[in-house]
């Protein structure tokens, strides 16, 4: 008699530890219901990048000697450079300066060891196309200025330092 006795009063101990498991476990649930949603409505919502942030490469034509730096420094050896000695002033002519956003890691070494700052990272991020050659960017398309998120009232900004 005793051990079904002692059986019962298991199972029913397990029961109530069941019970208390689930318990906890809703209001666990309960209390994430509060918060706020993480997820953001991406064309319509944007983050705000920050100050370092990475994106695609700016590029001033009128500020470049054509001295290949971001050539030597870059780790796969990406922006193209094209130019033509001038003899008579002795001095490198840029004919030509693209860079394919599809091969780019976007270290930044091109831009942080250019002598004179004709590289420079903006905010823009948006780069993807339906065709792989239209991440190639000349000099006319490096040269265009990024359109800041801030700017544009269609869109609302969320600051990217959510809590």
């Amino acid at each position: 008699m005793f051990p079904m006795l002692t059986r019962f009063l298991n199972s029913g101990q397990q029961t109530i530890r069941a019970a208390r498991y689930i318990g906890q476990g809703f209001m666990i649930t309960l209390s994430h219901a509060n918060r706020l949603p993480v997820t953001i409505q991406y064309p319509y919502e944007k983050l705000i990048t920050s100050e370092r942030f990475r994106g695609r490469i700016h590029f001033e034509f009128d500020k470049c000697i054509a001295c290949e730096v971001c050539v030597r420094v870059c780790p796969i050896d990406l922006p193209v450079v094209d130019w033509k000695l001038q003899t008579d002033i002795r001095k490198k002519r840029l004919l030509n300066y693209s860079i394919d956003f599809g091969i780019c890691i976007f270290c930044g070494n091109c831009v942080e060891y250019c002598p004179t700052n004709c590289l420079s990272m903006s905010e823009e991020y948006e780069l993807s196309t339906y065709n792989r050659h239209e991440l190639n960017y000349n000099q006319i398309a490096l040269g265009r200025l990024p359109v800041s998120i801030i700017e544009d009232y269609t869109i609302r900004t969320i600051s990217s330092n959510l809590p």
